[in-house]
């Protein structure tokens, strides 16, 4: 289910206008006819189409491309309230591992369901119910627009509420190095040299020893016989 912002009681009867005045474009891939179905109760309808993806559909870290191929396989049923959509999509994922930040690709498979409500239709064939619930799923509803629905919200609401929110290349993939930022898959043995904070200053003061000792070296022979 889809979860809304809510704007008052006045929002689902404005809809119902609004779904009434307005005009879908008929020639949008994600907009479908419905009324082959003649609002007869029962009637069935199956359509599958291939439609480009819309942009930022997704989050982040994975998405499925704007302009990717979207498989749709739908059932378009009419009932008493509307039309009833149940369909599944199909389409590619791109994005990164969040632990390695490599790209990685995935295909993706949701099923969803939604209804869709004639806007003139009789309240009183609806469920009758009361209180904040009831305004909620009134402010849920879709409505057909002169027998046309958009699937594009529905859509987007399934595809990203499947995603995996940390995606990963591989359940076991060790990331990347802490300290050099290296991908930890392409070598196994990778790590560095650790020094215990406690012997650093003795480290330290070994080297000023070394230090002190070349410059108190005597001077070779032949230094001598230069200077005289």
């Amino acid at each position: 289910m889809r979860h809304r912002i809510r704007l008052g009681a006045a929002v689902p009867q404005r809809r119902k206008q609004e779904a009434l005045n307005a005009r879908l474009d008929h020639r949008s891939p994600l907009v479908f006819d419905t009324r082959e179905l003649g609002r007869r109760p029962g009637a069935l309808k199956r359509v599958s189409r291939s439609v480009p993806a819309p942009d930022h559909l997704g989050i982040e870290v994975i998405s499925v491309a704007e302009g990717a191929t979207v498989e749709l396989d739908l059932r378009l049923e009419s009932v008493m309230e509307g039309v009833l959509v149940t369909g599944t999509a199909r389409a590619p994922l791109t994005g990164e591992c969040v632990r390695c930040l490599e790209p990685l690709e995935r295909e993706l498979e949701v099923d969803f369901q939604e209804m869709y409500s004639y806007p003139d239709a009789d309240d009183r064939s609806r469920p009758a119910d009361t209180g904040d619930d009831a305004e909620e799923d009134e402010e849920d509803m879709l409505f057909l627009e002169a027998d046309l629905l958009d699937l594009e919200p529905v859509l987007r609401d399934a595809v990203v509420l499947a995603l995996p929110l940390q995606p990963v290349c591989q359940d076991d993939c060790p990331g990347l190095c802490s300290e050099c930022g290296a991908r930890l898959a392409d070598d196994p043995d990778h790590h560095h040299e650790t020094v215990d904070i406690r012997w650093a200053a003795l480290q330290g003061l070994a080297g000023s020893d070394q230090d002190g000792e070349k410059d108190n070296a005597p001077r070779s022979v032949g230094d001598d016989s230069q200077e005289k």
